[in-house]
């Protein structure tokens, strides 16, 4: 850890230019498949099988497959409103804890194959593979481990059962952008648990998909955030320290797993999952009770705007649809978003490569503006550097207000109370090694969704 001098406020440090270099990175930086996955930044969660019919969270795979029958099923719905919500994906919950499957797979005898919709002909990863194309969104799939319906569930052939499965959805339906294994571990139809075989398990995902990040409790390449409110810790450090833990138990503690690990060996960042209503499943009772656009907004600045993503559930209803209060909601958020960060008032971008030791960011605001909103990021892929930060905001040469901030990574979203300046400095406080910023933005955004703790 690098301390910066109290000094540094009393004498006239500024801006310093070395003569241009390469920076080396610094400690773990991220993959380039991380690197595309941290820049969609939103994308949609879509929880939908058998308990959208029954009403219940955890199917208990026993489940006859005429209760899946969506009515007016249209993926292309899906992909029409996500576009319009700003969200860059969607990913589908393929497989959930029941073992049910969306699509007509070899390896499982409960499948929509097995259903009358559609005669039993019918592919949901298909349509759906087909409409995220048409719209220019990116699929991803959720495959839960755990199977409360194959018989062979709590045996080594299981795993077997499961390596297949990934095999035939990244051939039939791929590429995806990200690959979901929940860790919840229960009995299946014998009474026995599985021992999950997730070295092999990455192994072939690494060998059949390269370019797909891999999600679990403690990664391989995304971690869980260790809450499905959908808020991110601060600080929030992608680093983390899996020695000791393996995948499915649980891994480290959820506080560790919220704020990462600041000397973390691994680059794991989070993912905030949450969903739109109470449950992750559609219920028609909780119609009510979605999220106002305000409190997606409010989500958004404790996810993406602590550094990390956000996965936000829309699940479809009985019909196979995204229900109009969801719609309604997510074209609410996104006109929220717009407004707020479409028009900046000022936005500075620094050369990498330039900026040597500097250890204060000078923005000039030009004549007198109002801002409550301040947009930073850091070059991630040269290592997360900055430890603690100050912003000082500057009028006629005098501090006239002063906010601290912690981690940065892909971004940091600060809100405050609003001011007018002429300028304002981000000091380097704390810094692993030389701190480097890639953009800063201000903003004036409505007083109503400042950000609340």
């Amino acid at each position: 850890m690098k301390k910066i001098s109290v000094l540094l406020f009393l004498a006239p440090v500024f801006f310093t230019t070395l003569i241009a270099q390469k920076i080396l990175p610094y400690g773990p930086v991220p993959s380039v498949r991380q690197m595309k996955w941290q820049e969609m930044e939103f994308y949609l969660f879509m929880h939908f099988g058998p308990n959208t019919f029954t009403d219940l969270e955890w199917g208990k795979g026993t489940e006859h497959e005429e209760v899946f029958h969506p009515t007016a099923l249209d993926c292309r719905q899906w992909c029409r409103i996500a576009k319009a919500a700003g969200a860059k994906g969607i990913i589908i919950t393929a497989k959930h804890h029941d073992g049910f499957c969306l699509w007509p797979t070899k390896f499982s005898k409960h499948t929509i194959a097995q259903s009358s919709w559609k005669d039993g002909k019918g592919d949901v990863l298909q349509e759906l593979k087909e409409a995220c194309m048409e719209y220019g969104l990116k699929m991803g799939v959720y495959l839960s481990p755990w199977d409360r319906n194959h018989p062979s569930y709590g045996t080594p052939a299981y795993n077997d059962v499961f390596v297949n499965m990934m095999r035939e959805i990244t051939a039939r339906y791929g590429p995806f952008f990200e690959f979901w294994w929940d860790g919840a571990n229960g009995e299946g139809p014998n009474g026995k648990k599985q021992v999950y075989d997730f070295p092999r398990f990455e192994k072939v995902m690494r060998a059949i998909a390269p370019n797909t990040v891999v999600f679990s409790d403690i990664g391989p390449d995304i971690r869980w955030v260790g809450n499905e409110n959908g808020i991110a810790g601060d600080p929030n450090w992608n680093l983390l320290d899996t020695a000791g833990f393996s995948r499915g138990s649980g891994g480290p503690s959820e506080d560790s797993l919220n704020h990462g690990n600041i000397n973390g060996h691994n680059w794991i960042p989070a993912e905030c999952d949450v969903s739109i209503r109470p449950g992750w499943f559609y219920h028609s009772q909780e119609d009510t009770l979605v999220k106002s656009p305000e409190t997606l907004f409010q989500l958004y600045l404790k996810s993406v705007g602590r550094g990390s993503s956000l996965l936000l559930n829309v699940p479809p209803d009985r019909r196979g649809l995204i229900n109009e209060h969801d719609s309604l909601a997510l074209v609410g958020f996104a006109k929220l978003r717009k407004e707020s960060f479409s028009k900046p008032v000022v936005s500075k971008k620094f050369p990498i490569n330039a900026q040597g030791s500097s250890e204060v960011y000078k923005v000039s605001v030009g004549s007198r503006r109002k801002i409550n909103c301040i947009v930073l990021k850091e070059p991630v892929e040269l290592g997360q550097r900055i430890e603690a930060f100050s912003v000082q905001l500057i009028r006629d040469g005098k501090t006239v207000g002063e906010l601290k901030g912690s981690t940065i990574g892909h971004k940091r979203i600060l809100t405050f109370p609003e001011a007018a300046v002429d300028s304002f400095n981000i000091v380097i406080l704390q810094q692993k090694t030389n701190a480097l910023l890639r953009e800063v933005s201000a903003y004036l955004i409505s007083g109503a969704l400042l950000e609340r703790n």
